[in-house]
Parts: C-alpha cells; sequence; structure tokens
C-alpha cells in the first residue's frame, strides 16, 4: 500500500486502530471496530468521517456560472448562493462521467467536489473552460470530515474552536453551506452528506484538520459519536439509495436508467451530452430496488433472472448487503424496463441458489424528520 496516497488525519486513523483498504488511489479506513456498529452509531448518533480523497475545485469569474451550465447537466447559473446542488457531469455520448455537488459562494465563485476516483477526468473536462474562467484544484490543499447522524449539530456546535459559523448551524438547511473559523483557519460547512441522516461536512485547509478531527471526537464522544469507515459509509448509503459511481453510475450508464433524470435540465439551450440523451433509446435497464427476506444478500455482478430455474439473466446487482437497520438483504439492480414495476417477483443468484426478492421503492430507509 506505499504507493496509496494519505489523508493529513492517516495516523489519527493509525492510532485508533483503524484497518485500511485501496479506496480510489487512496489508503483509506474501512473500519475501526466493527462495521455494524459504526453503521448503527450513525443511525441512533452520529459517526465521524474521513472524507479527505474527495476532489476539490473552485471555479471563479463572471463566466463561472455560465461554465456550469454548459458542462454539468443541471441548470447551475439560477442557484442562490449559499445553497449547494446535486448534479452530473457527462461524456459526449450521454453516460455519467462523475455525480457532483456544486456550492454557490458568490455571484462568481463555486465550489465544485467531485469523487476521488474520477479527479483527473473531472479536471480535464472542466479545464476545457480555461480562458473563460478561473479554475483551480484545490483537492491536496484541503480536508473534508464529516459528521453524520441525528446528533450531528449538537456535536458541532459543541466542538471546541468552531466560531462565528453564519448562519448558525440550527438555521441551515439541507444542501446549503456557512462559513466560519477553527482555531482561527476558515472553515466551510455544509449540511449534505451520504449516508441518508442529517449532517454536516467540514472543509478545512489540511494543517487544521488533525486538531478538528480531535474536537469533534472530543465534543461527540458523550453523545455518542464514533469513527467511521468506508464499510459502514457504503451500507449506509444503500440504505438510502444513494448511487456509487462504478456501480450504479458510469459513463456508460445515461441518468434516466439510473432514476437521475429529474436531475438533468433538458430544457437547457446546450450542455455535455445533451444531444444523445435526446436520442435515447427507450428500452435500456433502469435501476430498481430489490429486497428479500433470509440472511444471504446479493452483491455486485450477481445475475437477476426473472424465473426459479432456466432463463437467461435480466438484470445484475449492483450493490447489495443485508442492512444493519432493516435486518434484511436489500440491493439495488438494472433490470429490463418490463419488469421495473414494484412488487415484480425477481430471483437473485446467490453462489448458484436463486433467492426470491421483489422490486421496491428506493430509498429503502428515510430518517423521520
Amino acid at each position: 500500500m506505499s504507493d496509496l496516497r494519505t489523508t493529513a488525519l492517516h495516523d489519527r486513523h493509525a492510532a485508533l486502530g483503524a484497518s485500511f483498504t485501496d479506496f480510489g488511489g487512496w489508503s483509506m479506513p474501512v473500519r475501526y471496530t466493527s462495521d455494524l456498529a459504526e453503521h448503527h452509531a450513525v443511525r441512533n448518533a452520529a459517526g465521524l468521517f474521513d472524507i479527505s480523497h474527495m476532489a476539490e475545485f473552485t471555479l471563479a469569474g463572471p463566466g463561472a456560472a455560465a461554465v456550469l451550465d454548459d458542462a454539468l447537466a443541471g441548470r447551475i447559473s439560477t442557484m442562490k448562493i449559499g445553497k449547494a446542488k446535486y448534479s452530473l457531469l457527462l461524456s459526449d455520448a450521454g453516460g455519467v462521467v462523475d455525480d457532483v455537488i456544486v456550492y454557490r459562494r458568490g455571484d462568481e465563485h463555486f465550489l465544485v467536489i467531485s469523487n476521488a476516483g474520477n479527479r483527473a477526468l473531472v479536471a480535464a473536462a472542466l479545464d476545457r473552460y480555461l480562458g473563460d474562467v478561473e479554475i483551480a484544484d484545490i483537492s491536496d490543499d484541503v480536508s473534508l470530515i464529516a459528521v453524520q447522524g441525528p446528533r450531528a449539530r449538537e456535536i458541532v456546535e459543541a466542538t471546541a474552536g468552531i466560531d462565528g459559523v453564519t448562519p448558525a448551524l440550527a438555521e441551515l438547511g439541507y444542501y446549503a453551506w456557512a462559513a466560519g473559523t477553527f482555531a482561527g483557519a476558515g472553515l466551510f460547512v455544509a449540511r449534505t452528506g451520504y449516508t441518508g441522516e442529517d449532517g454536516f461536512e467540514l472543509l478545512v485547509p489540511n494543517a487544521a484538520a488533525p486538531a478538528l478531527w480531535d474536537a469533534l471526537l472530543a465534543a461527540g464522544k458523550p453523545l455518542g459519536l464514533v469513527p467511521a469507515g468506508l464499510a459502514a459509509r457504503d451500507t449506509l448509503r444503500l440504505e438510502a439509495g444513494m448511487p456509487l459511481h462504478g456501480h450504479e453510475l458510469s459513463d456508460a450508464i445515461l441518468p434516466a436508467q439510473a432514476g437521475l433524470g429529474r436531475v438533468v435540465a433538458s430544457d437547457k439551450d446546450s450542455f455535455i451530452g445533451k444531444d444523445a440523451l435526446a436520442a435515447a433509446p427507450s428500452d435500456l435497464p433502469v435501476l430498481v430496488g430489490l429486497a428479500a427476506e433470509g440472511r444471504r444478500a446479493g452483491r455486485a455482478g450477481y445475475a437477476v433472472y426473472s424465473a426459479t430455474e432456466g432463463g437467461e439473466p435480466v438484470g445484475e446487482i449492483t450493490s447489495g448487503a443485508l442492512s444493519p437497520t432493516l435486518g434484511h438483504p436489500i440491493a439495488m439492480a438494472f433490470v429490463t424496463p418490463d419488469l421495473a414495476e414494484l412488487g415484480t417477483a425477481l430471483f437473485i443468484d446467490v453462489r448458484g441458489t436463486r433467492i426470491p426478492a421483489a422490486v421496491t421503492a428506493l430509498p429503502f430507509y428515510r430518517r423521520n424528520a
């Protein structure tokens, strides 16, 4: 793992006994104690995640909004300052190069956060607009820490060293951001996340990250906060029906196939991939949720059938697990459109045994309030 990149918090993870894995070229904590304990902590109290492997880009200048309107599938120019928006970067063929979150920091200033493994692709896509706007890849200069769970706001508000957050977290809506300081360093706080729970993502300069991690842990320990790794993050996002690039999203998958047609502002005059989407056939496989009984879960790559015996596969699992919250197997899968209706009976091939499953609505889990 010597060739893998590490975050500014790597030593903190090692000291906490984390197990590490290669994720997008980064050595990241997969778990600290147990996947289940960390998952349940996020659902019932809060979890602390290092997500500093994510890529961050800033765009500034009079043409920034127009550039993002052209580069991304969503309508970015109408965003209000202080808000965030989920969007998609498409290829000319309409496939999803990456899914991103855009934050409007000013009239002519935006922050774009993308997936670690797609940093080079996103950078190349944005670089086409150099000259029209100032673009900077700040990924190597900043760290991103997420506090997720029903007690997340209490924890961030109680964290020593965090000052001057405006607007106050109690007034901050979902998919919005605030600015403040931590120990004198600039602090960006977004009410966003990837777990299906309320939570915040905190962006600071790398030098401030270890102290912020320590301060959040200290504030959160009495409230049930635990450090959580990628394994828990994956089961949490699966329960919440959130796509993961390389599984539910790829450059071979169109937004509508993944249930993300609503993200595309098809009435814009132009954007990368628009013509391909308009010409796309209507019979492509579509993403569905599958729920099964028992304890044997389908995993990514497992085949889906429409009968207990014989026949050709009618789909494929993209993500699956035994749901820690719900107590039964869940999965997301691409199936032919004629089998996507809620309640449709299907079968997942789990190591040679076809397990009954039913098409169910996404998300599998939705938090209260």
